[in-house]
């Protein structure tokens, strides 16, 4: 075991053996003050622009490097038994922690069966067990896209599986704990007043177990809000101010409780899909979304991002195909190095079409390799 080895398997015990979580353990990161939005920031952004910020050196730090587990979710939940390809949560996390990754994002606490400790492990005794595989590796636990109660007004089954994620998330030693899903999938202002309430009631919930609490979007979210002009057979609204969905969903939230994870793909997504709004006067108005504009505006609202990149093709209905990081065209460059509060966020390098199934096992490891490797090359 090398002297550093040593040391990390030190710190583990000794924030086990205290009852501490990582945040209580290292000191906490400040973030700096946010900077002003600012305007056609999009995929095509210059590394130029990036240089002028006065931005040099590692955009994402080694202890910033990370990976929602969704992008390996077919190597956690393949049996240990048929390959000799990294199966189950440990020997995944062993294997991302050789290549050099730092943080990473659970998407469930599930596995297959057969791979150590069991198939489920969203309890505090599997909670336990994993958060002492994350010690081994050096690893630490940002949060999870988990459970988010469907009810509202809460039901007391709901309340209490909640209480059980936040304290499966304080086992771990997350800072945040969150969901996968939009607030909500309506595109009515009523739906968002709606969702906003429930989410600062969870929010508060949250931040009394030292927990940041965060959505995350997919490309819908960035929509525009229907919320004036004529109304429909039932009563809706049928036109738009022109104000998109999440974001007004940021402004009446609570900022000290709840949070956003920006999934970086989905925002340039909506970047491409979403162009023009019918205002109440009828008229058809364009409005181009800006991704970087909306973090630099609030930018410590964004404690975590999904890096998911994209290569361009305006064929397809997303305007984007999904590829490993650091081999598409968002300008994660200029992002990185304009988005405000160096040092503050999270990423989480994400990609959906990562598992290659049956054809290639190993697949969405070689991605994440590859894709660490690019995350590390970034400079501003």
């Amino acid at each position: 075991m090398t002297a550093h080895e040593e040391e990390m398997q030190t710190a583990g015990a000794l924030r086990r053996g205290l009852g501490l979580n990582r945040r209580q353990f290292l000191a906490a990161t400040t973030g700096l003050t946010a900077a002003a939005a600012v305007a056609g920031v999009g995929p095509l952004a210059s590394a130029a622009q990036a240089a002028g910020n006065g931005s040099n050196g590692v955009l994402v730090p080694p202890g910033k490097r990370g990976i929602i587990l969704y992008t390996v979710r077919d190597a956690i939940s393949r049996d240990p038994r048929s390959t000799s390809l990294p199966s189950g949560f440990r020997p995944v996390l062993e294997e991302l922690s050789r290549i050099g990754y730092k943080q990473v994002e659970f998407a469930g606490y599930s596995q297959h069966a057969n791979s150590e400790g069991g198939a489920n492990l969203e309890t505090v005794e599997g909670a336990r067990l994993l958060r002492g595989w994350l010690d081994d590796n050096g690893l630490e636990a940002e949060g999870n896209h988990g459970f988010i109660p469907g009810s509202w007004p809460l039901t007391p089954a709901d309340l209490d599986r909640f209480k059980l994620h936040l304290e499966i998330a304080n086992i771990l030693g997350f800072g945040h704990v969150g969901t996968g899903n939009d607030p909500t999938g309506s595109a009515y202002k009523a739906d968002w007043d709606l969702a906003a309430d429930k989410w600062n009631q969870l929010g508060l919930i949250a931040s009394a177990a030292g927990l940041k609490l965060y959505t995350h979007n997919h490309d819908v979210a960035y929509s525009f809000l229907l919320d004036s002009g004529p109304l429909n057979a039932q009563g809706r609204p049928t036109r738009s101010s022109g104000i998109r969905r999440l974001e007004y969903f940021l402004q009446i939230t609570d900022p000290e409780n709840v949070w956003l994870e920006m999934d970086i793909f989905w925002a340039h997504v909506a970047q491409f899909r979403y162009r023009t709004f019918t205002a109440p006067d009828g008229s058809v108005q364009e409005s181009i979304f800006n991704p970087l504009g909306v973090v630099q505006a609030q930018t410590t609202r964004f404690p975590l991002f999904h890096a998911k990149d994209g290569k361009y093709n305006p064929a397809t209905g997303n305007g984007y195909d999904m590829v490993p990081f650091g081999t598409g065209d968002i300008d994660y460059t200029a992002f990185f190095s304009q988005m405000g509060a160096k040092g503050y966020h999270n990423p989480m390098y994400e990609q959906d079409n990562a598992p290659g199934n049956a054809a290639n096992p190993g697949q969405s490891l070689q991605y994440s390799a590859l894709s660490y490797t690019n995350m590390a090359a970034l400079r501003g």
